[in-house]
């Protein structure tokens, strides 16, 4: 029943900025950890359907196999849920214009942020989503070593496997997130020593991109 079904990650974009079910999915799965908590401090997922065979399926899954949040991560979700209208709006805000500065930077080959008109899948964006969302990926001029340096030079964004936290944060996908992959498959799948992620906080803009301005001089 669940394999012949269609299941859509929405953990970058929330229901908040797009809305699977709406869209003809059957399924829609989602780290809790990020947005929804909001702050870095809970371990937990949600599966979410329309469908009240799947939902009967899902339900009995969770009974057998025991994959349900302990109660004080479930409350933290709930705590997070009442300030993510809030918190997504800025930090989607925030990062088009990150992404929009850093696509004119001289220092920065190539940005990738859905809420560019540059961006392949950008019609598709304004389709179905409310924002282009508050993850930039970037991909810097230079080698690894100019990128350890960019990484180094900043201080609002903390070093960081995560994303979706009020707080900015950079992971250095080539020695992190996909580190266990040899140099040519993480190429063939457009990630570079130099490729780099943003998750875009809800501070200051202007500090964000004076910080990164910085870091990239």
């Amino acid at each position: 029943l669940i394999c012949k079904k269609t299941c859509v990650d929405n953990t970058f974009a929330t229901a908040w900025n797009q809305r699977p079910l709406q869209l003809g999915a059957d399924l829609v799965m989602i780290s809790t950890s990020k947005y929804i908590g909001g702050h870095s401090d809970l371990i937990g997922g949600a599966l979410v359907t329309g469908n009240p065979a799947l939902a009967e399926k899902l339900d009995f899954l969770k009974t057998a196999v025991g994959a349900i949040a302990s109660p004080f991560d479930a409350y933290l979700a709930l705590r997070g849920m009442k300030t993510l209208d809030l918190r997504m709006a800025r930090q989607c805000e925030n990062a088009k214009k990150v992404a929009e500065f850093l696509e004119n930077h001289p220092k920065v080959l190539q940005v990738c942020y859905p809420g560019l008109a540059s961006h392949p899948d950008h019609e598709i964006c304004l389709r179905q989503m409310k924002t282009g969302g508050a993850v930039v990926s970037i991909r810097l001029v230079g080698g690894i070593e100019d990128t350890k340096r960019f990484i180094a030079r900043l201080h609002y964004f903390v070093l960081a496997e995560s994303l979706g936290g009020i707080e900015s944060m950079v992971n250095h996908s080539a020695t992190m997130s996909h580190h266990s992959m040899s140099k040519e498959q993480r190429e063939a799948i457009g990630i570079y020593d130099t490729t780099l992620r943003l998750s875009i906080g809800a501070e200051d803009v202007q500090d964000l991109i004076e910080e990164l301005n910085n870091a990239l001089s």
